[in-house]
């Protein structure tokens, strides 16, 4: 049996339209860039999650403006025995203050051009969700 795991995630682009990712150091999918994100603690809210962890993992400080998507994420572990769903909740927010670096588990810190997606490693099914969120066009060029 599969347990429950709420986490959640922060979709910010700057001004020139460059996604902030950061590189997970610790499993499910370490190695991969992802959106900064993390569990929802006891107690917290969905937006008070994705505010810290965005904090945590970046040292940026966001305004959460509204929700993206939720979509529920298999993971099957090693063992067999700790098959988790995550229950993410994302989230497009605004960067307010701060200044851009790695912490807590991510491994690395920064800001991707749309186009550079396609040459990074980034974690399973991320480009299928910022395309159908409108965050990125995967139309092929025109001729």
């Amino acid at each position: 049996m599969s347990r429950r795991v709420v986490a959640v995630g922060a979709v910010i682009v700057d001004d020139a339209g460059r996604i902030l990712l950061v590189l997970r150091k610790n499993e499910p999918q370490a190695g991969y860039w992802s959106l900064p994100g993390g569990k929802v603690e006891p107690g917290e809210t969905a937006v008070d999650a994705v505010v810290r962890e965005v904090a945590e993992e970046t040292g940026l400080q966001i305004d959460v403006l509204e929700r993206a998507w939720v979509v529920e994420i298999p993971y099957r572990g090693g063992t067999g025995t700790d098959d988790i769903v995550f229950e993410v909740h994302d989230f497009r927010a605004g960067v307010r203050s701060g200044t851009l670096r790695a912490g807590d588990d991510a491994a690395d810190a920064a800001w991707f051009a749309p186009a550079e997606l396609t040459s990074i490693p980034v974690t399973a099914r991320l480009l299928d969700f910022l395309t159908a969120a409108g965050v990125l066009d995967r139309r092929p060029p025109p001729d």
